[in-house]
């Protein structure tokens, strides 16, 4: 099942445990970029698996859900392990006008061409999936997953965050991280489902998020390590423990 499925399935757990499970998971986990065939295995498996258990594509004898955008220059496929164990992946893209591939623009061209013309940094995340199993055992998990979206907004000195998500999920992320939905829902290749485009200014909601979700801060270092081509692997930064003002869900990205 796909992270967002459960994101709209039933509430995570309560605001202490949150707190509690945020923190210690971040002790545990791992972020590596994704590079080695083994690897790319992996995390295409953990994609089929999440991707076809909600119908969003069709069951192949690969057993994969690989695309051509992996291989992008400006994209960073990232996966969380939990010891050897791969428990999540997301796929980021990076684009401005010198490096304007994203996913998202095979269907959103006439939203996201003007901006990329002015200048903007747009971050695309997709291929966002967590395991169904690990991510029941740790409700936290998609969030530290979703955290590195912020890092490389940060990072990058983004102007817009992506959401491409089903007309479903709008309230959830509007809700969570004040995203705006910015066009109806459209045929997305290679997903059975429409997806609708949404985006966040980073630097205009950045203070908030930060306040509300203190474990999404991070590090220069940490970041550098995710980011600066040429780093294969980075512990997660612990930061202090999330003060959150209700139930939370755990979520995912719709494509």
């Amino acid at each position: 099942m796909n992270a967002i499925a459960l994101a709209c399935a039933s509430e995570a757990a309560s605001q202490s445990r949150f707190s509690q499970g945020a923190s210690q998971l971040l002790n545990k986990i791992d972020c590596r970029i994704i590079r080695s065939a083994e690897e790319t295995a992996a995390v295409g498996h953990l994609r089929y698996q999440a991707y076809v258990g909600e119908g969003a594509i069709e069951a192949n004898p690969q057993r994969s859900f690989i695309d051509p955008h992996d291989e992008d220059s400006n994209a960073w496929v990232l996966g969380l392990y939990l010891g050897d164990e791969l428990v999540s992946s997301i796929r980021l893209h990076i684009a401005n006008k010198d490096y304007p591939n994203l996913p998202s623009l095979a269907v959103f061209a006439d939203l996201l061409d003007p901006w990329l013309a002015a200048g903007k940094t747009i971050i695309d995340p997709t291929r966002f999936v967590t395991d169904q199993r690990l991510s029941r055992l740790y409700p936290a998990l998609p969030y530290v997953t979703l955290r590195l979206c912020w890092l490389a907004a940060e990072y990058f000195d983004a102007d817009h965050l992506l959401a491409a998500v089903r007309v479903e999920h709008q309230a959830f992320y509007q809700r969570l991280f004040y995203h705006r939905p910015i066009c109806g829902p459209r045929r997305y290749p290679s997903l059975n489902k429409p997806i609708t485009l949404m985006t966040v200014d980073y630097r205009e909601v950045a203070d908030r998020i930060y306040r509300r979700f203190p474990f999404v801060r991070s590090t220069f270092f940490e970041r550098r390590m995710l980011f600066e081509r040429g780093q294969p692997c980075c512990r997660l930064q612990q930061p202090e423990q999330p003060k959150l003002s209700g139930p939370v869900r755990t979520l995912a990205s719709g494509v």
